[in-house]
């Protein structure tokens, strides 16, 4: 499919922008080769990059000449022939606008629309979702702990001294809570990060560390 989209891709997305049922019958007769899973896949991909760069209009346009190529293909297979001699006869059909075939033409356009929105979202999420790992893994501590994720988990009190960056404060709060409590928040601050140790490992010793944390918890997408 690669070579064939490389060799064709101009031809193609002129193809997709027709709207005109002559002006498509008349292009594909020109490019018999066009009449093809290839295209009608390379169609589809555009659709979805379309609508996931908010370019809806164009999509729908679009979309509409993906189900055209598709009309013909399933044409050809149910006739068991090439789709280069199904052209003629797909136009003939929809020129004519016979009822039931114009409405199964209709039918599948906006479900192929819906699946596109549907795809694209999709495909939206999940790169939303690879770029939150990426920069979680890239903000982890020493211990492998997200900084972030032990901001938020830490005592209101506790949070508010690192958010100040008052290491007098944060050792008057760590010497108030139960000492097994405080050993476990003071671990999880160093393996996150959020706490370097002095050479004595104590909180006076330390330097408290909030730059790679967001307080709020938001992302900019």
């Amino acid at each position: 499919m690669r070579n064939f989209t490389n060799d064709n891709e101009l031809q193609i997305k002129k193809f997709g922008m027709l709207r005109r049922y002559e002006d498509s019958e008349s292009f594909l007769l020109e490019n018999l080769h066009l009449a093809c899973e290839e295209t009608a896949n390379y169609l589809v991909i555009w659709c979805i990059n379309l609508e996931m760069e908010e370019k809806h209009d164009l999509m729908e346009h679009v979309s509409h000449q993906t189900i055209v190529m598709q009309f013909i293909l399933e044409l050809a297979k149910s006739l068991e022939v090439d789709p280069k001699g199904c052209i003629k006869a797909f136009f003939s059909r929809i020129k004519l606008a016979e009822k039931q075939y114009m409405e199964a033409f209709n039918d599948e356009l906006t479900s192929f629309k819906e699946r596109i929105k549907t795809r694209a979202e999709e495909k939206i999420q999940a790169a939303i979702r690879e770029t939150e790992e990426e920069e979680k893994q890239a903000r982890l501590g020493p211990g492998g702990l997200d900084p972030v994720e032990v901001m938020n988990s830490l005592p209101i009190s506790m949070q508010d001294c690192f958010e100040k960056k008052d290491i007098a404060l944060l050792q008057k709060v760590i010497m108030e809570l139960p000492q097994e409590e405080a050993e476990c928040h003071m671990k999880r601050c160093i393996d996150s990060g959020l706490w370097v140790p002095g050479p004595s490992d104590g909180v006076g010793d330390g330097a408290a560390t909030t730059d790679n944390t967001n307080s709020d918890n938001t992302e900019n997408v």
